[in-house]
């Protein structure tokens, strides 16, 4: 059999939706663009650009992302009424290839919620799923809690959804529940139990809570299921969701057991990564498969004479095979802009003239601070440029610390507050403390601080610091992360740029109004 003659297995990527329900991942209207036009370009198939109901930004930037898309279909979630469905087709109609995805919860816990009866929740699927399709051509139906629904309501729902007019039928592992016998099982007897499941496209949408995530959609695929719903980095809400590098670069390299193709171009896999990364907050852990920082290192004595005897000893795919460059030349404050730029576009960043002129000013100070500039200090720069928005709220403009042995800690700031200078001094536990001390008294707030860490992006004593923070404030929930050589620095420009995102997040919506607090359950 040809790679052609591969069955096509649809890659349906909702980090825009899913992923960024994970507690603080929030993105701002630019992100969401930008991060759906690198998932555009890579060859995503299905993109879930947000959930159009759950607030005015989603819808709008559901419906800006529809109009720029290229060649992916652009979707939308609804949830299981005609309110949520219109509100959807107004978002996603602007799309080339537009889709409806309508969920409800079907198994014995979910159904509960709303207090519908088995007979009742059917009426509410055929009639939902018949309104969508008189929409939209393209509908997808989901059973929220699929692997613990009963076998028989499960093929009697899914029928009726695929009589309505559902084109893709979703059995989601919602709370990461099953394991990959049960969920191949589950698919290989909805396809032979339910009358028009060959008919329809049956999709396999898991969650990692016993990490298995992976696993369980491949199992799914080889049951027969042909589209994979997946979010780049795993993001997603608890401990997330099925890794799109992982199952994509598993059927690329293991081609041989799992005989099936992608549009995916794989070389655009780690940019995409970085970026995510970068705009949610979510640091990708040193060992994670595929795009973890360490999925390449060899530091073992035998591994790396084996690799340098033979790559294949070690490694089972190639660094280029997701766009990590192979080599890490140093730069200097002696390399010029063009050097930059094309260093830079090696490492998968192509930016306009006056980003490059930014980061080149930004590359020039770094260099006159650290001795050799490497590609990660450089991708933290650029993440950092990227982050950090020149034109927000909140500018730290000067910081000098003192600390030591004798306390108390202080720190002395310069502080921009739309746009006007505010000075400030104040102790505190600690050189961070004090800092963060300086920010609260000139901007009060009663944003809690959850998550502090800190990263060294390469080693040294003048290594970069990549620091990542997470507030909550009344249900909402940011996170703002920032690089620098001193560690002071990065951490606060980084508790400055998640205050930044929570004052977005308070003028575009009330609490309870985003996306993450909208109930699933609210199906009246």
């Amino acid at each position: 059999m040809t790679k052609t003659d591969q069955p096509r297995v649809i890659i349906f990527d909702t980090t825009l939706r899913d992923g960024e329900q994970s507690p603080g991942a929030t993105m701002t209207h630019e992100e969401k663009l930008e991060i759906a036009g690198l998932l555009d370009e890579m060859g995503v198939d299905v993109i879930e650009a947000g959930f159009p109901i759950a607030s005015e930004g989603d819808f709008t930037a559901v419906s800006e992302i529809a109009k720029r898309a290229k060649t992916s279909t652009i979707c939308g979630l609804a949830r299981a009424n005609f309110k949520d469905i219109d509100r959807c087709w107004e978002a996603v109609k602007y799309a080339k290839s537009p889709r409806i995805h309508t969920f409800i919860g079907t198994s014995p816990l979910h159904r509960a919620i709303p207090n519908l009866t088995m007979d009742e929740m059917a009426t509410r699927i055929h009639d939902t799923v018949t309104h969508a399709r008189n929409l939209c051509d393209n509908v997808q139906w989901s059973a929220m809690d699929a692997t613990r629904t009963e076998h028989d309501y499960l093929c009697r729902v899914v029928e009726i959804a695929i009589k309505a007019g559902a084109t893709t039928i979703n059995i989601p592992d919602t709370v990461g529940y099953t394991a990959p016998r049960e969920s191949a099982d589950l698919i290989a007897m909805l396809l032979a139990r339910v009358p028009g499941a060959d008919k329809v496209i049956f999709a396999t949408h898991c969650h990692n809570d016993l990490g298995m995530a992976t696993a369980n959609a491949l199992a799914a695929v080889d049951a027969g299921a042909r589209q994979i719903e997946c979010t780049i980095n795993g993001l997603g809400e608890r401990a997330g969701n099925t890794a799109l590098e992982e199952v994509v670069m598993a059927m690329k390299v293991r081609n041989d057991i799992m005989p099936y193709r992608t549009g995916i171009d794989t070389t655009k896999i780690m940019n995409l990564s970085r970026r995510v990364s970068s705009v949610s907050g979510f640091p990708v852990q040193f060992n994670k498969a595929i795009v973890g920082k360490n999925a390449f290192l060899h530091e073992s004595g035998i591994h790396q004479d084996g690799v340098l005897k033979n790559v294949e000893t070690f490694e089972i795919m190639k660094p280029s095979d997701i766009g990590l460059t192979a080599k890490n030349i140093a730069m200097g404050k002696h390399s010029g802009r063009a050097a930059l730029r094309a260093k830079l576009k090696e490492l998968g960043y192509e930016l306009a003239d006056n980003q490059l002129n930014d980061v080149f000013v930004r590359f020039k100070a770094l260099a006159d601070r650290k001795k050799e500039v490497y590609d990660d200090d450089l991708i933290a720069l650029v993440a950092d440029e990227q982050t950090n928005d020149a034109h927000e709220y909140l500018q730290l403009k000067k910081l000098r610390v003192i600390c030591g042995t004798e306390g108390p800690q202080e720190a002395d700031m310069v502080l921009a507050i739309d746009g006007v200078d505010h000075h400030i001094d104040a102790t505190g536990d600690g050189p961070v403390d004090a800092a963060f001390m300086c920010v609260k008294m000139l901007f009060p707030h009663h944003a809690r601080l959850e998550v502090y860490q800190v990263h060294a992006v390469t080693e040294g004593t003048d290594a970069q610091a990549t620091v990542s923070v997470r507030l909550q404030e009344d249900g909402r929930i940011v996170t703002g992360s920032s690089a620098d050589t001193d560690t002071i620095v990065a951490s606060t420009k980084a508790y400055i740029n998640a205050l930044n995102k929570l004052i977005v997040r308070r003028t575009k919506s009330a609490p309870g109004d985003d996306v993450k607090t909208v109930s699933y359950m609210d199906q009246k």
